[in-house]
């Protein structure tokens, strides 16, 4: 039995130059706006000096795309304190785009969906709706091959090295910081990283100095400034927080400050860690071409899925940087396993009530799971903090 084409049945290739394509056909997408709501309302250095509020939840944009044939794919994107409706407003106009396209052209889709929203940039909010689509793309390109979705990249390795985030954030009194990182420990996370960037940086020191203590010199320990150092500061304390022997110093200074982060990579022994707040590949190359850090820190949804964070996951390869992706372990322990380099994966619990599987997490690796594509389903626990729902095409 020959399948009619989507698009007439002729051969050779169609106006878009896409070519001859066949096989199965995406019958519709299904777009979900969800609020997660924190138990803790969070505080890092930004909120400390009066630049944000504290926040509340996460906004998480989910894309569930079917197939004629039957085959499905699940992706997410999300934002923080503000974007969530934009993102999922954006996702609902473009959607429609899919509908009818082969899922396996995963590149063409999405510069189609970039195209359908053209007006609005290639970066942002609006890479950010196309990211929840481009994911599960290939989630269902992995689930369709039975595969794990890094087996599917190339996995250099079976499990990641992990560090925990979210146990150490300003707002925490400090022995309660001391008390989560023995339980991240216990749990079987290898490191452990603390927020730093207070108005007295004393503190700062002195909150540091104790996390070392209780950790030990062998742990591996991170301090993250949120942007908040001027180049001045930023050298001064990089200086004094050398004898500690952190892993790296995290966004000393502002994201866009490439020349910055250079001078002060330059600078330190310890190494300098920077790139979740950009939003594009081509944020991601300034930054990398002006050598502005040791370690690289992409984060999939920010700069429009997995097609995009493959092409500076490359770029950060040939210029021989280590990779640590920022939250969204869910997703980015697949693509730190099919990095060459020993990465590192961040552990944030904050969006384990969406997914009804947990990673595994022992001596200090998180285990990439067997299941095929991402290994995620949802649960009704998500369902039930939906906020908004679109099918495309409509009933």
């Amino acid at each position: 039995m020959v399948r009619e084409r989507a698009e007439g049945t002729g051969t050779g290739s169609g106006p878009d130059g896409a070519g001859e394509r066949s096989g199965d056909r995406i019958r519709n997408v299904r777009v979900s706006s969800v609020r997660v709501p924190l138990p803790t309302p969070v505080s890092d250095a930004k909120v400390l000096t009066g630049v944000q509020r504290p926040m509340t939840e996460v906004a998480v944009l989910v894309a569930e795309i079917s197939t004629h044939d039957g085959h499905q794919g699940i992706g997410f994107s999300y934002s923080k304190r503000a974007g969530g409706d934009g993102q999922f407003a954006h996702a609902v106009e473009v959607g429609p785009a899919l509908v009818g396209e082969d899922p396996s052209d995963i590149g063409r889709l999405w510069t189609k969906l970039v195209w359908a929203g053209a007006s609005v940039g290639r970066s942002g909010l609006a890479t950010q709706a196309i990211a929840a689509y481009d994911i599960a793309l290939w989630d269902l390109k992995a689930r369709r091959a039975g595969l794990p979705l890094a087996k599917l990249l190339g996995a250099h390795r079976d499990s990641v090295r992990c560090y925990n985030t979210s146990g150490g954030f300003l707002h925490t009194p400090i022995e309660q910081v001391l008390d989560n990182a023995t339980a991240a420990l216990e749990r079987g996370i290898g490191g452990v990283k603390i927020k730093v960037g207070q108005p007295d940086s004393a503190a700062d020191l002195k909150r540091l100095e104790a996390v070392r203590t209780r950790l030990g010199d062998a742990v591996p320990l991170m301090v993250d400034a949120n942007q908040q150092w001027d180049r001045a500061t930023a050298l001064r304390l990089g200086r004094a927080l050398e004898p500690f022997g952190l892993t790296w110093i995290e966004e000393p200074l502002d994201a866009y400050d490439a020349q910055g982060h250079a001078a002060l990579a330059a600078a330190l022994d310890t190494p300098v860690a920077t790139g979740e707040m950009l939003a594009s590949v081509a944020e991601h190359t300034t930054l990398i071409e002006a050598r502005g850090c040791d370690i690289i820190q992409p984060d999939a949804p920010r700069v429009g899925g997995i097609t995009q964070f493959l092409k500076l996951a490359a770029l950060a390869e040939h210029h021989r940087l280590d990779l640590a992706p920022h939250f969204a372990m869910e997703i980015h322990l697949h693509l730190a396993a099919a990095y060459p380099y020993e990465p590192w994966v961040e552990h944030f619990e904050w969006l384990e009530p969406l997914f009804a599987e947990r990673l595994e997490i022992r001596d200090g690796r998180m285990r990439l799971p067997t299941r095929p594509g991402l290994g995620i389903t949802l649960t009704e626990q998500a369902r039930a903090w939906t906020t908004a729902t679109a099918e495309i095409p409509t009933a």
